[in-house]
């Protein structure tokens, strides 16, 4: 028996840490002890059943606008947050009047609702906004201070064939491979650790070939999470909002090529390794 605790002992150890006190049932959150919290907000693809009667939309149109799969992307982060909850029941990356819209207008010309929603509806989901952006001040206020600054990193993924699966996809130029979103980083604190994200992205191949990494190319005025999170917190935050083009799925199948995802994957570890020490030298 002692040796099955000695050997125990050498592997883990008891250690405080941070603890969410309530879990919720719209994200998934896994809390570690260090300085880079990693976000997917559009990975899930649940639905509440009392919206699902108003949708004009069917489920694989709804995973063709999700991002699904950058939940995997959220491994280089000590902390970790999953949105288990579609972005079309509420979109948290967009202000709250417009996290639940029946406006094509907000959805890329797209009718995803039959007509407008009950107000009930509407309130449910304005609720859990609230409840997300409140939870995420809280922690980036713990985190900060332990740390001192922190890498937020805000990971999504786009589409480059809404032309059809049959048509060409969108032109390289407008539409890299990686873009890193950093709309609200202070360069002068910051710029180094950008620079070199981008240019370990760009040292890991993805499919046998360089990566088309550049910056604020398809989002270039950025988007309502990292925006509303710089304007509160400021410089101790450092924002970078990759945009994976969805060269790693079929978008119209849902199909993923495990391939390009594993190199993509390791192209981001790499990546976040290498500007970590940054963060951790804030204390």
């Amino acid at each position: 028996m002692d040796d099955v605790h000695d050997a125990a002992c050498s592997h883990f150890a008891f250690a405080p840490r941070l603890t969410q006190l309530a879990p919720s049932p719209h994200w998934d959150l896994v809390l570690g002890d260090g300085p880079v919290l990693a976000v997917a907000l559009h990975d899930g693809h649940a639905m509440r059943g009392s919206l699902r009667p108003h949708l004009a939309f069917d489920d694989a149109q709804l995973r063709r606008d999700e991002d699904p799969l950058t939940g995997l992307f959220t491994d280089v982060g000590d902390s970790r947050l999953c949105v288990r909850t579609s972005r079309f029941e509420v979109d948290l990356n967009r202000p709250r009047d417009k996290s639940l819209s029946t406006d094509p207008d907000d959805t890329w010309g797209l009718r995803i609702w039959r007509g407008p929603l009950p107000r009930e509806e509407l309130e449910r989901s304005l609720a859990i906004h609230d409840a997300f952006y409140a939870m995420v001040h809280a922690l980036l206020e713990r985190l900060l201070a332990r740390w001192g600054c922190v890498l937020l990193l805000d990971i999504h993924s786009y589409n480059h064939r809404r032309d059809g699966a049959g048509a060409p996809p969108a032109p390289q130029q407008g539409n890299p491979d990686i873009e890193l979103g950093v709309t609200t980083a202070d360069r002068a604190r910051w710029g180094g650790v950008i620079a070199r994200l981008g240019e370990t992205l760009r040292g890991s191949p993805v499919g046998g070939r360089v990566p088309d990494v550049r910056e604020n190319v398809r989002y270039p005025t950025g988007g309502h999470f990292a925006e509303s999170l710089y304007a509160h917190f400021g410089e101790r935050l450092c924002v970078i909002s990759p945009e994976f083009k969805k060269i790693y799925m079929d978008e119209w199948t849902g199909r993923a090529d495990l391939a390009v995802v594993d190199d993509l994957r390791a192209g981001w570890r790499r990546a976040v390794a290498a500007v970590r020490p940054e963060f951790l030298a804030c204390r």
